[in-house]
């Protein structure tokens, strides 16, 4: 059965829960988020203040060449795109009944896996290997949801992932069109690629 909380700190904390449980493969995950619309409009205010983090976060950093603008459009391009991919698979399946529910662990997800990465990279510990760990993490998280929060079979959770990482990959595509890289980012990348 799914909480319902009387303060954000509470709801934070039980959805910090279900996140490891989501980790773990815990099948009582579920059951920490409030999955209801009271708790994705929760769920929603997690997403927004991390977005806020990673937009300031590289100019906190020092990384000049980056503006809050291009993070939050970064954000939001990305996560519209995976949702809207996410609703296109589920209306196929015929569990739209699955999409805040989904909604509600993912933002959950998103906002603790991006806390996690900006403390690495706030302690200079953001490396390759982070990132491929952090990679396999989310993808755990992904297909944890798709099983255990939406309960989809092993087939539906292929077509929900695959969904997903196309609609991030064109997400991608796009901001590398509205945001280029700079000529010296530019140069150092063709130079690695020779």
């Amino acid at each position: 059965m799914a909480q319902q909380h009387s303060t954000f700190a509470e709801e934070m904390m039980a959805a910090g829960r279900g996140v490891i449980g989501l980790l773990t493969g815990d099948r009582q995950a579920g059951s920490y988020f409030d999955l209801n619309n009271r708790g994705l409009a929760g769920s929603f205010i997690a997403l927004l203040l991390v977005t806020a983090l990673n937009a300031v976060l590289p100019i906190i950093l020092g990384n000049e060449g980056d503006s809050i603008a291009r993070g939050v459009i970064t954000v939001a391009l990305l996560f519209l795109l995976q949702i809207g991919f996410s609703i296109i698979v589920l209306r196929q399946v015929n569990r739209m009944d699955g999409l805040v529910p989904y909604l509600v662990a993912d933002n959950w997800a998103t906002f603790f896996l991006t806390l996690v990465s900006a403390a690495l990279a706030a302690a200079g510990l953001a490396n390759d290997f982070t990132l491929i760990v952090l990679g396999v993490v989310v993808i755990i998280v992904e297909v944890n949801i798709a099983r255990l929060i939406v309960t989809l079979p092993p087939l539906q959770i292929a077509m929900f992932l695959i969904a997903q990482l196309v609609g991030v990959s064109l997400g991608l595509v796009l901001i590398s069109f509205l945001f280029p890289m700079p000529p010296e980012v530019a140069d150092a990348v063709a130079a690695l690629a020779q």
